[in-house]
Formats: structure tokens, sequence, C-alpha cells
């Protein structure tokens, strides 16, 4: 059930409770976490958190924890899921599920007692009604109803005939049903961001504060940096977050010499849409972002070379484009931005391409950091490859970097963002040298190879996301079919873990970029299905699976004749 006043409804029912928080493996539930978490540690309110990257650990952690626990909050997790079915708890038990992924569960949806959404209702749409999807089963036991009188025969005649109306009545309702379920769970997406919800809770308790705002902040730009949102629905929450920053970092001119040197600023700007560009050198970004290396075409000697001229046009010295950014010269520092978007257009490059309305945070006389920067650190330390340190150990040391006294944290984040940015323009570059990405006719696919060195690092959800992307781009930018845009992309990397399984994702075509809806989740659950391929439907994303690497051609050749 969607709860409207989340302090009267959530809040106020957790107090003087122990609260079981189960968290999933993402940016944006790590921010929402941390914001709750503050919460309850204002009002000593006892929780436990624990970690989960899918379906399985999530029942795991729930049977482990949920002794004497009544309140169990989810985060980024839970909502597509059946819970009560799930982990079938005590009635004594609620959840309240603070998830950004859609569709929401019809039975999450309607459970007006163990069940509460907190979520916006406007990101709740087209949630069929509830008789459409539950009924009450109202057949009778006709055995039980016959008559033995006189009129014994007719009156089983009768009863026979409004049992065959029953029933040809309930399979029609049925069919309905089906139909219903399938248009509202065909296609998968994301709604506000877990952080944003958390924040914008704790706002109107009034006990917001600047370190909030970036958290929130945070988790709104890994919705945009991992493709889960569209640029206009990120427009839309940033707008929402502009005027919290306004509030918190409005001072005047005088006030900023007696600033603590502890204090945090946040600034509300267009930023470079460039990766890690502060902390790296401007070539290094250049090649290393999306955008510009799939416009420059950045693996090719003639790409190499167009973007030297771009860089010449602009007035940027090669020896000062390839040192450190923050060891520029000041003046060319200051005038990147403004260069780059009086040149771009000769290029190909358009406005979103360079600049992103974002914020950028200082903590006294040390770097800016862009919000961007922060997830991509905060994502890859998350995602670490130390076969030395679970699971948990990474979550921990991901909510480490989120916390500003922990620089030394951030800086590791970064340089393990510099290296899984590395692999991914490595891969791409593999990919389209070898001619590896391969038209099946309504879709583009493409495989890493067993033993890639890299491997490891595309083995994680959220660093496959972006090297799928990437890729489909960058095959975009080079494809001379007209088609290749309207064409979706499903990508397998071989599993370190578990060898013979491969890790599956499905991303939508790139001009659907304005709605962001994939419909993968079903079509790999349809095609598993009817060739018995042995898959594992674990993650929290439905387009995303695992599967035994020997079932691969018959599941591609099920998927094919699917989707055509």
């Amino acid at each position: 059930m969607l709860i409207k006043d989340l302090k009267r409804d959530f809040y106020d029912a957790i107090q003087h409770q122990r609260v079981l928080i189960l968290v999933a493996f993402d940016v944006d539930a790590l921010c929402a976490c941390r914001i709750l978490q503050y919460l309850l540690q204002c009002d000593h309110i006892l929780y436990t958190i624990v970690p989960v990257s899918g379906k399985e650990e999530l029942e795991k952690a729930f049977v482990d924890n949920s002794e004497g626990v009544q309140h169990v909050v989810m985060i980024n997790c839970g909502a597509t899921i059946d819970v009560v079915e799930l982990l079938q708890p005590d009635e004594t038990v609620t959840f309240y599920i603070c998830d950004s992924h859609r569709p929401v569960e019809v039975s999450n949806m309607y459970n007006a007692v163990q069940v509460k959404l907190l979520m916006k209702a406007d990101d709740l749409t087209d949630v069929p009604e509830f008789d459409e999807v539950f009924r009450e089963d109202d057949e009778s036991d006709e055995s039980g109803n016959e008559s033995e009188d006189s009129d014994g025969l007719s009156k089983r005649r009768k009863m026979t005939d409004e049992s065959i109306a029953r029933r040809q009545d309930r399979r029609k309702w049925e069919e309905n049903r089906n139909k219903v379920i399938f248009d509202y769970t065909k296609f998968s997406s994301y709604g506000t961001a877990a952080s944003l919800i958390m924040f914008e809770m704790v706002w109107k308790m009034s006990k917001d504060t600047n370190d909030l705002v970036w958290l929130a902040v945070i988790g709104v730009t890994d919705q945009f940096v991992h493709f889960k949102t569209p640029r206009d629905k990120y427009m839309e929450d940033v707008m929402a977050l502009q005027s919290h920053v306004s509030r918190h970092n409005h001072r005047g001119e005088e006030d900023e010499s007696l600033l603590s040197v502890n204090c945090l600023r946040i600034v509300f700007d267009e930023e470079l849409q460039l990766s890690l560009y502060r902390h790296w050198s401007l070539f290094d970004s250049l090649c290393h972002s999306i955008n510009t290396a799939c416009k420059f075409r950045v693996w090719t000697l003639k790409g190499q070379k167009r973007l030297h001229e771009f860089l010449a046009e602009m007035g940027m010295p090669l020896t000062q484009c390839k040192q450190q950014y923050t060891a520029m010269d000041s003046q060319l520092r200051t005038s990147v931005k403004t260069m780059m978007q009086e040149h771009m257009t000769k290029y190909g490059l358009t406005m979103q391409d360079i600049v992103l309305p974002s914020f950028w945070a200082q903590y006294g006389y040390k770097t800016k950091l862009c919000a961007s920067d922060v997830v991509l650190a905060c994502a890859a330390v998350l995602e670490g490859v130390d076969k030395n340190k679970s699971a948990t150990d990474y979550f921990l040391d991901a909510q480490d970097i989120l916390q500003r006294s922990n620089t030394g944290w951030l800086e590791k984040g970064v340089v393990l963002a510099k290296r899984q940015l590395t692999a991914l323009v490595n891969q791409v570059q593999t990919f389209l040298d070898m001619h590896q990405v391969i038209s099946a006719g309504p879709f583009l696919y493409v495989f890493v190879q067993e033993g890639t060195s890299d491997g490891k690092f595309f083995c994680q959800p959220q660093c496959l996301i972006r090297l799928a992307r990437f890729t489909l781009e960058a095959h975009c930018s080079v494809s001379r079919s007209k088609r290749a845009p309207s064409l979706p992309l499903v990508l397998g990397v071989p599993m370190a873990t578990d060898p013979g399984t491969l890790l599956i994702i499905g991303i939508p075509p790139l001009d659907t970029d304005d709605e962001r809806k994939n419909f993968f989740g079903k079509a790999f659950e349809q095609a598993a299905s009817s060739t018995s391929s042995r898959t594992r439907h674990d993650s929290f994303d439905s387009h995303m699976m695992e599967m035994k690497a020997e079932d691969r051609s018959k599941f591609f050749d099920a998927l094919v004749s699917l989707l055509q």
C-alpha cells in the first residue's frame, strides 16, 4: 500500500523499535541508507543494516536477522517481488519498501496490512485496478449443494448450469487478468531515487543538513550516470534539489572568509560531462567519457587526429591537456567549458554531450568534487574485485567514501574508477576492431571473450551496464546501418566466480532514450522457459540474469524468434 505521510505512517511507527534495513548494492541505495542512518541515530533507534545483492541474499538476510524484528526497511530492493509470498513473515512484521525499481508488484500495491510503499504517487502509473487482478474464488462445492428430494434432478441440472457459467466467467476473468498483468509488467523502468525520497522525508521533519542534501544529489546523479532515468526526469529531480542547495549554501561574500576549513559547500553549475576530469588529464577524460569518445571515435587513428584538431582549435596546447587537470594553466582551466561550447558544433557535438546541469562540492580548500565523480568512485569501490574482501567489506568501504572525513578512501575510489573506465574503453575497442557486435535481426549481441584480463570488472552489474551502453553507442557511431540506433543490445560476460556461467544484460535502443523502458526482463523469462535453458533470475534488475554457457545457442534462437 502506498503511504502518503512518511513521517506518520513510517517514521513514527518504527520509533522505539529495532529496525532491520536491507540495502541493495548500488550508490543510490547507499546514499538513502546513510540518510536514514542519520535520522535513526538522531532519535536513538536501534537498527541492523544488511547489504543484499539479489533475491536469494534478500531471503537469507531476512531469515538470519528477523528474530524479534517487526519493522523491515527495504532500500532499492523488494518492490518487484511479492515480499510476503517470498519471505513468509509473521503477521506482526511490516515491510517498508523504498525502491526505485518499476513496475511494483501488484501484491505489494494492494497489501494494506504488511507492506507500506515509500514512493511518489506520480511514479506509480498504469497500476491495474484491484478487481482486475484479485478475486475471491466463489466456486462452491457442487457435491455439497446437491438436493435429494423429489425435485433433485432438476435442481442438480440447475446447479450444474450455474457452475458451468461461473467457470466460464472465471476463465474469461483469468484470461483478462493475465493480459492485464503482462501489459503492466512487460517493461521495466525506474522511478524517483530512493535517496531523494528519504531526503524529502527528513526535510519535512526539519532535520535536513547540507551533508544530507549532498547524499541526495549523489543518489539522483547515480541514476543518470547508470542510464536508469531519462534526462528529463534527472532535470526534474535536480531542480527539486537546487532549492535545498540554495537554502543551505546561501552565504554572502563577507561570510566566505569566516567559513571553517571543514565546512561543506555545494554549488549548482553546468558541469562538463567528462568523467573524472578534475582528477585526471583533460585528454584522458575526453578519451574515456562515453559521449566524446563515441563522437570522436577515439579508438581509431583518424579519431585521435580529430580530437587533436579539436583541442588545437580551442587553443589548448596538447602538453597542457595531457598533464593533470589541476596542474593546467589557470586561465586555460577556466576557459575550457566556454571554448568547448564554441567549437563543438563543427565536430558533431551537442550541448547535451558537453555539459550537464549538476552540482559540485568542496570541503574547505580541498579539490572540488563533482557529483558524477563521487558516483563513479563509490560504484568502483562497491564493486571491488579483491578476492580477499567480502561483499560486506566493499559495502562498508563505499560507505566510508560518503563520509567527508575519509578523503583517502575517495582518492582510492577515484583510482579504481579510472581503472574501470580504461578497461571499458579497451574492451569496446576490442569489440569494434574484431567486429564482434553482431546483428541477430531484432537486436544486436556481443560477448566478452573468456579469459579477458579485465573480465573481473565486467562481472559487476553497474560496470556491466556502462559497458553495454558504451558498446551500443560506439557501434552506432561507426555503423553504416540506419537501423542501428533502433536496435537494442544484449551483452554477455563469463562470470569469474562461476566458470561455465554467463552474466547476460539487455539494454534498450538509443532512440528510446526519452523513456528508458526495458523489455528484456519479460523476453529473457519467456525465452528461457520455452527452451528449458538453465537460467537464474536473481537480480533486482529483471533485464540482467545468469545463464549456463552451453544453453546460449538455443536461448538466443528463442529470443530472436520471440522479438521478431
